[in-house]
């Protein structure tokens, strides 16, 4: 009896863990990470689901650093199939992810973006050097020899050309990789147009990224959170602000915004296809191989975001704003996509 009974026990639970194994898989890629790839992948998500041979990705807007937390923290089917970024993946993220059991992963890079400085139609459009944006969202800048907080309030206080306006830039926070970006390529570049930075980055590389990569906090830059859309809302609704976004969203509210110049560059799709202007960066995904033949239709997914279709020259993703790679990369990329290529840093 007692025997029956432990045997009856054993079936139970044997049963439990199978139901809840069912329960764990998945009928549906789930995709997590950057705001500014968001579109991009929602587009191509809809394409893949209209084909009716899978369900629609289900594709979530948490910031590139958000989603790469999520994406790392293990392989099991509770965890995404995919991340957006707008940033390279880290080193220390992938030491990460690799901590948790998520030790093969595949890059796809699916094109080029430019981080905008906007602002409404409704008034003059603004023309800035990376020098100007350092010197208006540094937490410190170099005055007299020495770096002190930021006093100015105005854009006219940097230069007598600039709005008599006050500094009031709507951004992203920490964890949006087009912060990370912004940072890296607007912020950097401005600090090295100052001799006490400039020679600070030679001497102490590290002293030298924490000055140029610190923002203000005294309410010149307010973090507007992961959502692009909102930031366009409230520029429409004050006209003196000042947007940060990636170039997409500039050209899918080109009716109320306008970019500023950088270096006397606009922010144009030509631009920033040919290198001219000066704040780019590349875009990618990451997908997890462990999930590849158990969530159904990765390979498939990968395949249609990569398809000429999709992110060619003349695809459809080109006309939601995304600068496409040339035909060399894209074939390259398409490639090692396909194959599940691993992940090379170097």
């Amino acid at each position: 009896m007692l025997n029956k009974t432990f045997g009856l026990a054993i079936a139970a639970t044997v049963a439990t863990v199978a139901l809840s194994g069912q329960a764990m898989a998945r009928d549906q890629i789930r995709i997590v990470g950057s705001s500014t790839v968001f579109p991009f992948s929602t587009a191509v998500a809809e394409a893949f689901g209209s084909n009716g041979n899978f369900k629609t990705p289900v594709v979530e807007s948490t910031g590139s650093g958000g989603g790469l937390k999520l994406f790392c923290s293990g392989v099991d089917l509770g965890t995404p199939d995919i991340t957006n970024s707008s940033r390279r993946i880290k080193a220390s993220e992938v030491e990460t992810c690799a901590k948790n059991g998520v030790a093969d992963i595949t890059e796809v890079k699916i094109g080029y973006d430019g981080i905008v400085l906007a602002n409404s139609k409704e008034v003059a459009p603004m023309n800035l050097t990376k020098k100007q944006i350092f010197a208006a969202l540094a937490k410190q800048v170099p005055i007299d020899g020495k770096l002190v907080d930021n006093p100015y309030k105005k854009w006219s206080d940097i230069d007598p050309s600039l709005p008599d306006t006050k500094i009031e830039v709507l951004g992203p926070p920490p964890t949006s990789g087009t912060r990370d970006a912004f940072v890296e390529l607007g912020m950097e570049g401005g600090a090295k147009e100052f001799d006490l930075l400039k020679d600070l980055s030679k001497s102490d590389k590290k002293a030298f990224k924490a000055a140029a990569h610190a923002v203000r906090e005294d309410g010149a830059y307010i973090e507007a959170g992961e959502n692009d859309n909102l930031i366009v809302q409230k520029l429409e609704a004050n006209k003196d602000a000042v947007g940060i976004f990636g170039f997409s969203f500039l050209d899918q509210n080109s009716d109320k915004l306008q970019g500023s110049m950088v270096g006397g560059v606009e922010p144009t799709f030509e631009n920033i296809a040919d290198g001219q202007y000066g704040i780019s960066r590349s875009l990618f995904f990451y997908v997890k191989d462990a999930h590849v033949g158990k969530v159904p239709g990765i390979k498939e997914f990968i395949a249609e975001f990569t398809s000429e279709k999709a992110f060619g020259e003349f695809g459809y993703l080109t006309e939601k704003g995304l600068i496409p790679l040339t035909d060399a990369e894209r074939e390259k990329v398409r490639a090692d996509a396909l194959d599940l290529a691993p992940l090379k840093l170097m």
